[in-house]
């Protein structure tokens, strides 16, 4: 990690707070919105150009609704300006509330790490192979199953994207639980666990379901 970092929030400690532009409209999006009135999941992405993020915003949009019937809003954060990102979700609706994040502050509030792309590091990401999503024909190291990815997506990448690869990459990705105080009760941090094998890996819906019914417990 870079030495700017700061530590991972962590389970018990309370939610930085944050007020970032809507991708739905005109509006600004805050955490202190929920605060007293629900609990949130809080979903942190990078930008579309990432095909893992972009994985990860459909299946989150899958069960937003099972989290809302528990009483458990849902928030993603999407690092790219709101217009890259209101063309991208026009022809790909999503039921949940997204806020636009380009420059990562809320990252950075978080303490989300992101590596130092060190030789080691590069070569790491050409000698692992993953198959996050389990679409590829076999696991593939991590640029190349990116690339695979886009090409399965037909995902064209934006005038936007290449300023947000520039400023964005390699920023991990995280999950929390945040209860209606603004404490954050559960925390997945993408390679948490697995190191760069874990790319493109967060946790499963029924891990998600489950953090969600233990907090309200």
């Amino acid at each position: 990690m870079t030495a700017a970092m700061t530590q991972p929030v962590v389970p018990g400690q309370p939610a930085p707070d944050f007020s970032l532009p809507a991708v739905a409209g005109p509006e600004t999006v805050s955490l202190a919105d929920y605060r007293g009135r629900s609990p949130v999941f809080l979903a942190l992405m990078v930008g579309l150009w990432c095909p893992f993020c972009r994985r990860q915003l459909a299946q989150i949009s899958g069960y937003e609704s099972k989290l809302k019937a528990l009483g458990v809003e849902s928030l993603a954060v999407v690092a790219t300006d709101p217009e890259n990102a209101r063309m991208y979700f026009k022809f790909r609706p999503t039921k949940l509330r997204l806020a636009s994040d380009p420059f990562l502050s809320t990252h950075r509030a978080f303490g989300v790490p992101k590596p130092e792309p060190s030789p080691e590091m590069m070569k790491a990401l050409e000698e692992i192979s993953v198959n996050p999503f389990g679409d590829l024909p076999e696991p593939m190291p991590i640029v190349t199953a990116a690339k695979a990815m886009d090409k399965l997506d037909g995902y064209v990448p934006s005038p936007s994207d290449q300023g947000d690869v520039e400023r964005q990459w390699p920023q991990l990705k995280a999950l929390y639980m945040i209860d209606r105080e603004g404490i954050v009760r559960w925390a997945c941090i993408e390679c948490q666990d697995e190191g760069l094998a874990g790319v493109g890996k967060l946790a499963s819906e029924d891990t998600i379901i489950e953090a969600a019914r233990t907090m309200l417990h």
